[in-house]
């Protein structure tokens, strides 16, 4: 890999025979990203536009299709194939559901930006051509659901499994209430139904907790989303440190048992055989149940959290604490997925269930299965999320640059080409006269002009306007290149030096198939 001269500007050539870049423009036409493995032949050359800019140099050869969108996601939001996309973001960690523990996932990113106006008078002059592929929207807010509030500026959503474990919960909890109140007769339901959001607003204040030590911690929450088997706090940046990894995890468990505490004062004053006690005793009940389930100490409940801070503030290596609460959490989906049936059975919560093997049974083998499910699916995110972190650092903005050269507004399309060609370069970078970048001919919209119109078609017309989130620093790398490209979601972003000199241009797929090569590597 050469690096760049005192100017600023990057040497030409590249020491890497073994893989050379694949040219999009060829002096027969465009020629679409070669796949995977596919050898090309690369120019040496190095082509000047005038005096304004010299040609930038492509340090990651090779091409890869256009990003289809996110990996996240992160439960998340979508992208649209072709339209432009940032490449996939790392999954945001996020907390535990406070009714089983178990987390979602994040593929999340939006599916493009919409470019803004730049006060340059030559600006005008770039633009897209008409019928050729529309600029990027702005990615909108990450929903999942109904939105209900904003509390300390954080979304919280409502998902449409919400009301289907409402409706289970009600039923269930409507008939316990005939054999304790049946002089209630049908108005158990309403009773059981206000219990079922009590419980549910109970997980909303642990799920807070969460959001404000990672709010106080400076760490971003995406969204706080409220599903079938508890909550779901996404926040968006790892802890710094496992002491702070500890602390994030252990509130939510600590405001659960806070908030049983609470209802056993309350409950003291009530009469117990009313609606108010039933409601009281249960609401207590049901959060100790959700703290002591959550501080069992597996991946990815919030025990398995302190866990993994307690492993890594042993060891000093965050990977090796991921690794060991991520499977004793799958240790403890399968002890739940065998001793849940076995102990409500064996009549150890109650009376025994002798030769009963009829709804009860099959309702808690499908419960045990479900959090099972969940909480095994919930271990290997995590461990998914921690190999990607790790490989982060490896994606770096000044290696996977494609080599570009300059070309001004009304310079044809069959010209620039052969400038590109000439200079062994993959992407065109719209210049005004004084060498100020304005504007990116995209690959898409090269490929889509016949050969035999290219001579009467300026590059300026194919060309998408630069905005501020399309400059990209030479010098990013890892998750900060990936905030800046999810910032502002796009195909081709143009890479700068320190100094403002062009560097080069950097392609979405670039960066997704480079991120998917590093995840396929072992740790």
């Amino acid at each position: 890999m050469d690096v760049s001269g005192g100017s600023g500007q990057p040497r030409s050539g590249n020491d890497e025979p073994a893989q050379s870049p694949a040219d999009p423009t060829t002096p027969d036409g465009p020629r679409t990203a070669p796949a995977p493995g596919q050898k090309t032949e690369k120019t040496e050359d190095t082509a000047k536009t005038g005096d304004t800019a010299k040609a930038s140099r492509d340090d990651r050869p090779g091409s890869a299709p256009e990003p289809t969108g996110d990996p996240a996601g992160r439960d998340h939001a979508d992208d649209s194939p072709g339209t432009g996309g940032a490449p996939p973001p790392p999954p945001p960690p996020q907390h535990p559901p406070a009714g089983t523990g178990a987390h979602g996932s994040d593929p999340g990113a939006g599916t493009g930006a919409a470019p803004g106006s730049d006060a340059h008078p030559d600006r005008a002059h770039a633009h897209s051509a008409p019928g050729g592929p529309r600029p990027p929207r702005r990615p909108r807010e990450p929903g999942g659901g109904i939105l209900m509030g904003r509390p300390f500026g954080v979304p919280v959503y409502v998902a449409p499994s919400w009301f289907l474990v409402a409706a289970l919960i009600t039923w269930v909890f409507g008939g316990q209430l005939d054999r304790v109140l049946p002089e209630l007769g049908a108005a158990r339901y309403l009773v059981s139904l206000f219990f079922a959001v009590a419980f549910y607003g109970s997980v909303l204040v642990h799920e807070l907790a969460h959001t404000l030590a990672a709010l106080r911690f400076k760490l971003p929450v995406r969204r706080i989303q409220l599903q079938f088997f508890g909550g779901v706090s996404e926040i968006e940046k790892e802890a710094e440190t496992p002491g702070r990894e500890f602390v994030l995890a252990f509130v939510g468990p600590l405001l659960s048992l806070v908030l049983g505490g609470v209802f056993y004062l309350a409950l003291q004053p009530v009469e117990r055989g009313t609606v108010p006690g039933v409601l009281l005793a249960a609401l207590m009940i049901s959060n100790l149940i959700v703290a002591v389930f959550n501080l069992l100490p597996g991946l990815p409940l919030d025990g398995g959290r302190m866990l993994r801070a307690v492993v890594w503030k042993i060891t000093g290596k965050p990977m090796s604490g991921t690794v060991a609460a991520a499977w004793v959490g799958r240790a403890l989906a399968v002890t739940v997925l065998i001793g849940l049936p076995w102990v409500s059975q064996s009549g150890a919560l109650g009376d025994a269930a002798e030769g009963n093997v009829g709804v009860d049974t099959v309702t808690d083998a499908l419960l045990a299965a479900i959090i099972a499910a969940i909480i095994w699916t919930g271990a290997g995110n995590s461990l998914r999320m921690a190999r990607l972190r790790e490989h982060l650092p490896e994606l770096r903005a000044r290696t996977l640059t494609r080599r570009a050269v300059p070309v001004e507004t009304n310079t044809s399309l069959a010209e620039a080409l052969r400038r590109a060609n000439a200079a062994g370069a993959r992407a065109l970078v719209v210049v005004d006269g004084h060498g100020e970048p304005l504007a990116i001919v995209r690959e898409s919209a090269i490929v889509g002009v016949p050969e035999h119109r290219r001579p009467w078609v300026s590059a300026g017309e194919l060309a998408q306007d630069l905005t501020e989130g399309m400059r990209v620093s030479a010098e990013l790398a890892g998750e900060e290149l990936l905030d800046v490209l999810r910032a502002t979601p796009a195909t081709e972003y143009l890479v700068v030096e320190e100094t403002g000199e062009i560097y080069g241009v950097l392609s979405a797929a670039d960066v997704e198939r480079a991120f998917v090569k590093a995840m396929a590597r072992p740790s």
